[in-house]
């Protein structure tokens, strides 16, 4: 799980190569797909839409987010 640091967005990937994204109350906002290449990652929405994520020094960064494994986020 990551998770933004004010922990308003919260994103599983999954072992399956599926993630889910929930964003405030929101369950489920966002779900669909991803692939892993190095540090890189590829997302697909099951709506079609399609996002990148790099994982450096142990963050996550998504598009314009920052996300931390949930234990380092607090």
């Amino acid at each position: 799980m990551w998770v933004t640091g004010d922990g308003r967005i919260r994103q599983e990937l999954r072992a399956d190569g599926r993630y889910d994204e929930a964003r405030g109350s929101r369950r489920s906002a966002y779900t669909g797909r991803y692939t892993v290449t190095g540090n890189h990652l590829d997302y697909v929405d099951d709506l079609g839409f399609t996002a990148t994520g790099d994982i450096r020094d142990g963050v996550l960064y998504h598009e314009h987010l920052v996300l931390y494994r949930e234990d380092r986020a607090s």
